[in-house]
């Protein structure tokens, strides 16, 4: 089994890339995990993350995973981060999912952070996510 995180972050990377509502605003090859502001625009960036374990329940596990996706935007304003964020928040909606030994029953978009760069030439938005996830125990 993978750490519940690492199984949120590859759930959230396959649904975003997945979600035609995302990827008309984003390409899904802008969509990663990685340590500094995209080199494209937009893009989102999969952020930190961490992980509650929980104690086995009827023989399975459920623990809580947490992350936050980082939108990049070049634009003065804030509408198309917002506007991305919306994407994100609707293909997230749907559940349960499966990826590498977890089921995730609920996952959710849980606040958004709409920010200018100081340079005046990108916005930053900030969506933290959280999950409940099922350890599939065979």
């Amino acid at each position: 089994m993978s750490d519940p995180s690492l199984a949120l972050q590859q759930l959230i990377r396959a649904r975003l890339s997945a979600s035609t509502e995302v990827t008309t605003l984003v390409p899904a090859t802008s969509i990663v995990d990685r340590n500094h502001r995209p080199e494209q625009f937009p893009g989102i960036i999969i952020g930190e993350g961490r992980a509650n374990f929980a104690d086995n329940v009827q023989d399975s596990y459920h623990d809580e995973a947490f992350t936050d996706l980082h939108i990049w935007v070049k634009e003065d304003g804030l509408a198309t981060g917002k506007a991305i964020a919306g994407a994100v928040k609707d293909a997230l909606s749907d559940s349960p999912w499966s990826v590498d030994g977890y089921r995730a029953i609920n996952v959710r978009v849980v606040n958004a952070r709409y920010m200018r760069d100081p340079d005046g030439q990108f916005s930053h938005t900030v969506l933290s996510i959280e999950a409940v996830l099922i350890e599939v125990v065979s």
